[in-house]
């Protein structure tokens, strides 16, 4: 038994409060060259045929708070597991087009995850086209962050098409190192289950109860200054009242676009920002895009809370959660692109100094203040709530540099689908794969019922941006 560390608890208790805290990840697999007809049925055995003897750690426990615990929330590893519980299949209609798949992606990541057992689920979908399969991982937010997450996938998966005999969900190590640095330091730890080791995970470089206090001081009077002086950082409660700032209904709506890197790469180097900065951006104006086309475009620029990592280098993920947080302008009320870029630009790098310079404890309890009456005043009826403090979430996940296989069946794409509350209606995160940026979108149903719209978006915003600084698209 493992207590959990303060940032896995406060996960554990969003989704008592709201809406349900798990991520997830879809990949797009095709079978190899020599696969016979039936490749979709060995693939849903190999997922079965996994023991708990096999398996992640992480994927073997599961959360538990009782009196024996004083109430607290720990890990109990489980021995026994039924994969019955954990793995299942879908097949889509043989005259299905693509739309049906995201339908099906948004059903089942409406789900929430069952407590009784290890937080994770897998689902194999079939019908797609040429054979090939999707594979949706969906996994508690309190076992892994995205990072983490892609690690995770990661770990089953190999460089070497030729190579065979692989499991998944197990906790063998890939055989390369093929992702984007993720720079930063210090990650979250596990300890015994007492208040001084959670202390400890929670302000991650503080080294006492006075620096931390310290930071904390030095990053609230930071951020007032910085929006002050006319920097991009977003005061609290400055973002505009959107559709996306209300209470959830029980439906979600998912979809997922990809953009080439070397797209992003070469608007990138013109313009001398960072390929985040520049997909941050191509988001933006897809949204500019959105809003507008629904008459609903706000005056004011629009806010999104940007999880920051703190992970160090070569910290794999087993560590969880590992991220500090920043409200980032992402200048949708500037009409050109161009523009709207070096706000982007200057927002993200104001938000990436500030969280690395002050860490992960103190940036998300400064932040606290503004998050929790946006995230918890829309649960409650007939109480007039203040304007919020950001519009939607945006993370970009540092993924694989080269194509990856599983008993030779090539990854065509890994879609990340983030998670969704009250208060916090649409979250978009962009995983980096090989030579492309795969972007999931996911909205509730009603706030975004038609969310497909952004795919088009978002190839328009990039051309647009393309064009504004001089770059043939």
């Amino acid at each position: 038994m493992a207590a959990m560390d303060p940032l896995d608890v406060l996960m554990m208790t969003a989704e008592e409060l709201s809406n349900p805290m798990h991520i997830t990840a879809l990949l797009i697999v095709a079978p190899p060259a020599d696969a016979g007809p039936r490749f979709a049925d060995e693939f849903y055995r190999a997922c079965r045929a996994v023991t708990a003897a096999d398996l992640d750690p992480r994927l073997r426990r599961r959360p538990h708070r009782g009196v024996d615990t004083g109430g607290v929330w720990v890990w109990r590893d489980v021995d026994d597991i039924d994969m019955n519980g954990h793995v299942h299949r879908w097949s889509l209609p043989a005259d299905a087009d693509g739309d049906a798949l995201w339908s099906l992606v948004g059903e089942l990541h409406a789900a929430p995850l069952d407590w009784s057992r290890p937080m994770w689920e897998a689902h194999l979908i079939d019908g797609l086209d040429g054979g090939r399969v999707a594979l949706l991982m969906k996994v508690h937010h309190s076992v892994v962050d995205g990072i983490a997450g892609i690690r995770l996938i990661e770990s089953w998966l190999t460089e070497d098409p030729s190579r065979r005999s692989m499991r998944l969900f197990s906790a063998e190590p890939r055989d390369a190192d093929a992702h984007e640095d993720a720079p930063v330091q210090a990650g979250t730890s596990r300890g015994l289950p007492n208040p001084f080791a959670w202390a400890r995970s929670t302000v991650g470089a503080a080294v006492s109860g006075a620096d931390f206090a310290l930071k904390v001081a030095q990053s609230q009077v930071d951020n007032v200054v910085q929006a002050l002086i006319g920097n991009s950082a977003a005061l609290p409660f400055s973002a505009p009242r959107t559709r996306f700032n209300g209470r959830l209904d029980a439906g979600r709506s998912v979809a997922c676009a990809g953009v080439e890197r070397s797209r992003i790469c070469a608007v990138s180097e013109a313009t001398e920002t960072t390929r985040n900065d520049v997909i941050t951006a191509v988001i933006a104006g897809a949204l500019r895009a959105w809003l507008s086309a629904h008459d609903e475009m706000p005056d004011e620029s629009l806010v999104a809370i940007c999880p920051i990592t703190v992970r160090a280098r070569d910290d794999n993920g087993g560590g969880a959660n590992a991220f500090g947080v920043a409200l980032c302008a992402l200048g949708t009320d500037v009409e050109d692109p161009a523009e709207r870029l070096a706000v982007v630009a200057r927002s993200m790098s104001e938000a990436k100094q500030r969280v690395s310079g002050f860490g992960s404890g103190p940036s998300l309890l400064v932040a606290l203040p503004a998050i929790a009456p946006t995230l918890l005043l829309p649960q409650i009826p007939f109480v007039p709530t203040p304007r919020p403090a950001f519009n939607l979430g945006i993370s970009n996940v540092p993924g694989p540099r080269n194509e990856l296989y599983w008993n030779g069946a090539h990854v065509e794409a890994i879609y990340p689908v983030s998670t969704i509350y009250d208060g916090l209606g649409l979250n978009i995160t962009v995983c980096s794969y090989s030579d492309r940026f795969d972007i999931g979108y996911v909205a509730g149903r009603d706030q975004m019922p038609d969310i497909a719209a952004l795919i088009e978006f978002t190839e328009r915003s990039l051309s647009e941006l393309e064009d504004a600084v001089l770059i043939a698209s």
